[in-house]
């Protein structure tokens, strides 16, 4: 719902006679990360909350393919994201009508771009060389309470 506000909020700014700036498309952003990663957030919240808090189990940090695979699918997340995000920058630009001054709508797009390469770097860099399996020995691959 907070997502259908600020969406609306922004398009009513820039229908207003504004020139937009690098903040309304700030909120595209917000809202395609608020879409794609929105509930793996609240999970990983919950599941640290719940073990700090509540007696729950430690999280679980995934390594070697499992790692790799979670890696893929953020990239798939990411892709989500930054598509949600350019059809909300298009769609606004589309809306105004004024190209001068939505220019700065625009400026987004690349960013969203080099967001996704990186991702998509990480997660072939994670599949071609896999984080290593922890051994349970402390100083090899398990962190201790010093370091």
């Amino acid at each position: 719902m907070l997502d259908l506000v600020l969406l609306a909020a922004t398009a009513v700014h820039l229908r207003g006679g504004v020139v937009a700036t690098w903040h309304h498309g700030l909120a595209a952003v917000y809202i395609g990360v608020s879409v794609a990663y929105g509930h793996r957030l609240v999970h990983w919240a919950d599941v640290r909350f719940a073990h700090r808090f509540a007696g729950g189990p430690a999280p679980v940090k995934p390594t070697g393919r499992a790692y790799a695979r979670a890696c893929w699918a953020d990239v798939a997340r990411t892709l989500l994201a930054a598509g949600i995000a350019a059809g909300i920058v298009l769609g606004l630009v589309a809306l105004v009508g004024a190209p001068r001054r939505t220019e700065a709508l625009l400026g987004v797009l690349p960013l969203l771009g080099v967001v996704c390469a990186v991702d998509l770097l990480w997660a072939v860099s994670c599949t071609l060389w896999p984080k290593p399996e922890r051994t349970g020995t402390p100083g090899r691959g398990v962190p201790t309470a010093l370091g």
